[in-house]
């Protein structure tokens, strides 16, 4: 009885498997990804250069008059180097942020707003010697416009103020604010 009811499991696991696998390959289908590059300055002389990887999966809702919301997921990764770093000239980071945009629905250009909490990872959370942000991990919030244009809306053209910093998970908690200027290529 045993074997029977493992071949069952064995069965119905498989079974399951392969619908995940359709849907999801039906669904991948349906989503766009792109890559995005930025650039940015903040407090301290702190420039940032990030490659940005990023993932459409057409979730859209509410229209509003010619206007839709739009949720995209985005992974980062970025360098820092700053001319004060007399501890650590360059640091690495690394993470994930879901993005929600209002972009307007049809057009040759199409402008947008958007807004995203994610979270981050640094090589070093120290600066220099008087600047730290006392933590490697990171809440990176950010606030943005731009525009999506192409033939097939595949260029998009942006600026974001980012600030990184760890919610006063450890003291002390200065956080760090960015300017940004990006641009992402959809494929």
């Amino acid at each position: 009885m045993e074997k029977k009811n493992n071949a069952s499991f064995n069965l119905a696991l498989k079974c399951a498997v392969a619908a995940a696998l359709l849907c999801a390959s039906g669904l991948a289908s349906a989503d766009q990804f792109g890559v995005q590059i930025a650039g940015g300055l903040a407090d301290h002389h702190v420039r940032k250069l990030d490659l940005g990887f990023v993932w459409d999966p057409n979730l859209t809702w509410w229209e509003i008059g010619g206007w839709h919301f739009a949720l995209v997921g985005e992974a980062h990764a970025a360098w820092w180097h700053t001319d004060e770093g007399n501890v650590h000239d360059n640091i690495g980071e690394f993470g994930v942020t879901p993005v929600v945009r209002f972009i307007k629905s049809s057009g040759a250009i199409r402008p947008f707003i958007e807004a995203g909490v994610g979270v981050r990872i640094l090589t070093h959370p120290r600066i220099s010697s008087d600047y730290t942000l006392s933590t490697a991990f990171q809440f990176a919030d950010m606030v943005g416009v731009g525009a999506q244009f192409g033939s097939h809306q595949q260029y998009q053209f942006g600026y974001r103020f980012q600030h990184v910093s760890n919610a006063s998970i450890k003291e002390p908690n200065p956080g760090i604010n960015f300017q940004q200027i990006y641009v992402q290529y959809n494929f």
